[in-house]
C-alpha cells in the first residue's frame, strides 16, 4: 500500500507478531507501521529511523509534524502504531470484551513488548542492519528499554523528553510530579489571573448543577480538575483558559463548554493510556494506584478545602473508571493491573553503563510530565549519552520546532 502527497511517499507495512514474545507459538496480534520518505530516488538508500510515539496508548502521528519534515532529509522514517493503537490490533473496551483475561492481555502492552515488536519490524524492513530510533516521551522510555535489551538492533538513539528514572517506583514518579504540576498551575494563573475565580465558580456550579456531558455522563468537580493534564504542553497550555472564558451561559454551564470539556478529558479515543499508564512504571512491585495514594500528600489539590482550584496533571485515578463511560468496562482489568506485583524489569543498568550505541537526549528543564532530575540521573548512567538541557521548549518541543531535532542531530555528529 503506497500513496504520495506533499512531496513524500507513504508505504504501509503490516506484520503479525506474538502477543507474548516468550510464547512465539501462542496468540498473535498485528502491528502496523507507515514508512515515510522523500519522493526522490536517492531517499531509497537512506537509513531507517523508527519513531516511537509518546503515550502509552497513542498511535503514531497522522499529520505531518515539523520534525518529520526535517527527519526525511536524512532518513526513511518508520511511524509505528505501537501495539494496541491505531491500525495495530487495537485495544479498546470493544476488543477487550472479547478477551478471556483482559488484565493478563493488557500486561503485554508495555515497553518490553513494544521493543520486541520493533525488532521483528526491523528484521522485516532492514534485514540485519541496525536502525536509528527517535523516542518522544514514553517513546523515549521505550528507547531506553531498547538500549537495555536489544542494543544490537540500534545504530543511534535520539530521545526527546523521555529519559525515565531507571529504578524509580510509581510512588517516586508521582511524588516528584505533583510539585511540578503545582508550579505549572502557578504559571497558568500568572498568565490568566482572572481564571482563578472562574475555576472556583465552575467547581461550585458542578456541585450545584447536574451538568451532563454529551455522552450523558455527569461532569464532576474532580473530573473537571483533570484538565490540568494539558498544562505541560506548549500547544495546549492555553486550552483551559479558552474553555473557562465560555464556561457559562447565564447562571448555567454552557453547552459549548461541556462539549469542549468532554473532548479534552474523555479517554474514549485512548483507553489504553488510562488503563496501562501506571503499569509503565511497574518493576518487581505493584503500582497500587500510586497517583491516587500520593495525592493525599499534597493538600493544595483538595477541592473540598475551599481554597483556590489547582488542576491535576498526568495522573490516572481509580474513580475515572467509575465516571468516564469509555473506561467503566475496563475497571476490573485496570484494578488487577494495579495489583500485579510481578512486573519484569524494564531497564538493565549494567548494560546501560556499558552502552556502545550513540545516544543524545533533549531534557526539558521545566518538563511537567517527565522529571528533570530523574532524567539527568539516567543520562549520567548511560555510557556515552549526551544530554541537551533546555528551557526553551516544553514537553512537546519536538513537535513545535524543527530546531529540536536539528540540535540533536548536530550532537550526534560532534
Amino acid at each position: 500500500m503506497m500513496h504520495r502527497h506533499s512531496g513524500l511517499i507513504f508505504t504501509g507495512h503490516t506484520l503479525s507478531v506474538p502477543l507474548e514474545h516468550r510464547r512465539p507459538t501462542g496468540p498473535r496480534i498485528e502491528i502496523f507501521a507507515r514508512e515515510v520518505r522523500e519522493n526522490d530516488p536517492a531517499a531509497e538508500s537512506r537509513p531507517f529511523l523508527l519513531y516511537l510515539q509518546g503515550g502509552p496508548g497513542h498511535r503514531a502521528p497522522r499529520e505531518l509534524p515539523v520534525w518529520l519534515r526535517r527527519a526525511v532529509r536524512d532518513y526513511r522514517v518508520v511511524l509505528l502504531d505501537q501495539r494496541g493503537t491505531g491500525r495495530s490490533t487495537p485495544l479498546t473496551r470493544q476488543t477487550l470484551a472479547r478477551v478471556d483475561d483482559p488484565a493478563g492481555h493488557l500486561a503485554h502492552f508495555r515497553a518490553d513488548s513494544i521493543v520486541a515488536d520493533a525488532e521483528l519490524l526491523r528484521a522485516h524492513l532492514a534485514g540485519d542492519r541496525p536502525w536509528s530510533v527517535l523516542g518522544q516521551s514514553f517513546g523515549g522510555f521505550c528507547a531506553v528499554t531498547y538500549l537495555s535489551f536489544a542494543p544490537q538492533g540500534l545504530r543511534e538513539v535520539i530521545i526527546t523528553g523521555g529519559l525515565p528514572g531507571l529504578t524509580a517506583t510509581a510512588e517516586d514518579v508521582y511524588r516528584a510530579a505533583y510539585p511540578r504540576v503545582l508550579a505549572h498551575n502557578e504559571r497558568y494563573y500568572a498568565r490568566y489571573p482572572e481564571d482563578e475565580a472562574l475555576a472556583r465558580r465552575v467547581v461550585d456550579a458542578l456541585r450545584d448543577q447536574d451538568a451532563r456531558l454529551p455522552g450523558g455522563d455527569r461532569l464532576t468537580p474532580r473530573r473537571f480538575q483533570t484538565l490540568g493534564i494539558h498544562l505541560g504542553s506548549q500547544a495546549r497550555f492555553d486550552l483551559l483558559h479558552h474553555l473557562l472564558e465560555e464556561a457559562f451561559a447565564g447562571p448555567e454551564l454552557s453547552e459549548v463548554f461541556l462539549r469542549r470539556v468532554d473532548a479534552a478529558i474523555s479517554f474514549a479515543e485512548f483507553p489504553l493510556f488510562a488503563t496501562a499508564h501506571e503499569a509503565i512504571y511497574g518493576q518487581g512491585a505493584a503500582t497500587g494506584w500510586a497517583a491516587h495514594r500520593v495525592r493525599d500528600e499534597f493538600p493544595a489539590f483538595d477541592l473540598d478545602a475551599g481554597g483556590p482550584v489547582r488542576f491535576t496533571g498526568e495522573m490516572i485515578y481509580p474513580w475515572l473508571f467509575e465516571e468516564d463511560p469509555a473506561l467503566i468496562p475496563l475497571a476490573g482489568a485496570a484494578g488487577r493491573l494495579a495489583a500485579k506485583d510481578d512486573w519484569p524489569a524494564l531497564y538493565d543498568p549494567a548494560r546501560l553503563a556499558a552502552n556502545e550505541v550513540p545516544v543524545v537526549a533533549a531534557v526539558y528543564h521545566d518538563d511537567m510530565y517527565v522529571d528533570r532530575d530523574m532524567s539527568l540521573a539516567t543520562a549520567a548512567t548511560v555510557k556515552g549519552l549526551r544530554p541537551w538541557v533546555t528551557n526553551e521548549y516544553a514537553h512537546d518541543g519536538l513537535g513545535r520546532s524543527e530546531r529540536v531535532l536539528d540540535r540533536l542531530l548536530e550532537l550526534l555528529k560532534d
